[in-house]
């Protein structure tokens, strides 16, 4: 023999407990349930949502996505969910601390139901879930993703992009180059005498110098595409593309001056007073990878000429 248990709540009390929203349509769009979570986040109370055609609840416009998903679920049968990531807010909800004037939408995550009634009408069940949380939470991974993406290719003392980062970078170019070809520049700069630096003054200046080496390098790149990275100790490496010879010897150049202008002094220095640079640059017509590894030894071969040749110049070749 069963016992009839007395239930302890009413299931009328529980949707309106519900921390998410709950809407019932029937087939003609009428609204049938709207729980005290829509009727806070809508600022439509259910004495004026029930009964009402549901396109007329809100004096802002629903989804026309949202509207064609309920036409699919009640023609058709068909569940159907719009995530917050392709379809932000489809309906005109805000958080219960927002004030109506002028709030942002709530961020939404909406599952629609078929369900048939015992008189075999069709209507839809409508849930609707705050997925602000959930973005903000992505966001914040993804912020967190992002630092240490950055982390991993920058180089901790000068701040400027680290050995790994322009080997992936150069890969990915001369990959990019292969069907078509293209003109590289690869810059070989190496601060001259630098052990000698650290030696006389101490790895803190010394440390100091590099940043500031680094800096001058860098306000020396003026297009999106030109990369500089801190290659090994004190050697730093740039790429740049489309330049002729001419114009690659011309920037390299440039970039000597720029070190020799910050007048730091190096008193150890056999060739000036202050800390310069030695740079070899090669540019070439690049088509493979094969022609990449080539254009690194030449610019390494040109540094090693440059330094043979006195330090604080430039070697260029092609």
């Amino acid at each position: 023999m069963s016992i009839a248990v007395a239930p302890r709540f009413r299931a009328e009390d529980v949707l309106e407990q519900l921390h998410g929203g709950l809407i019932m349509l029937d087939a003609r769009r009428q609204v049938l349930l709207w729980n005290a979570w829509v009727a806070r986040c809508s600022r439509v109370p259910a004495a004026q949502a029930l009964g009402t055609h549901f396109d007329a609840c809100f004096d802002q416009p629903v989804s026309p996505a949202l509207l064609r998903a309920i036409d699919s679920t009640l023609n058709y049968g068909l569940p159907a969910v719009l995530s917050s990531a392709l379809h932000r807010s489809p309906l005109p909800l805000y958080p219960d601390h927002a004030s109506a004037a002028g709030a942002a939408r709530m961020v939404q995550s909406v599952v629609l139901t078929p369900f048939d009634n015992e008189e075999g009408e069709r209507l839809c069940l409508m849930q609707i879930s705050d997925a602000s949380n959930s973005v903000r939470r992505e966001k914040m991974l993804q912020s967190r993703s992002d630092v240490l993406k950055r982390q991993v290719a920058t180089d901790g003392l000068t701040g400027i992009h680290n050995r790994r980062h322009f080997d992936e970078h150069y890969a990915q170019t001369l990959q990019r180059m292969g069907p078509t070809g293209g003109s590289l520049s690869l810059f070989m700069v190496d601060v001259d005498f630098f052990k000698q630096y650290n030696d006389y003054y101490g790895h803190g200046p010394g440390d100091q110098v590099l940043k500031r080496v680094a800096a001058a390098l860098q306000a020396g790149l003026q297009r999106p595409g030109d990369l500089l990275a801190r290659y090994g100790g004190e050697e730093f490496i740039l790429l740049m593309e489309g330049l002729t010879p001419s114009q690659a010897a011309e920037t390299a150049e440039t970039l000597r001056e720029s070190v020799l202008a910050l007048a730091e002094p190096h008193a150890k220095s056999l060739v000036a007073h202050r800390v310069t640079i030695s740079v070899g640059v090669c540019t070439r017509r690049i088509e493979g990878e094969a022609d990449g590894r080539q254009l690194m030894a030449t610019a390494d071969a040109a540094l090693y000429r440059a330094k043979l040749g006195g330090r604080n110049k430039v070697v260029a070749t092609d």
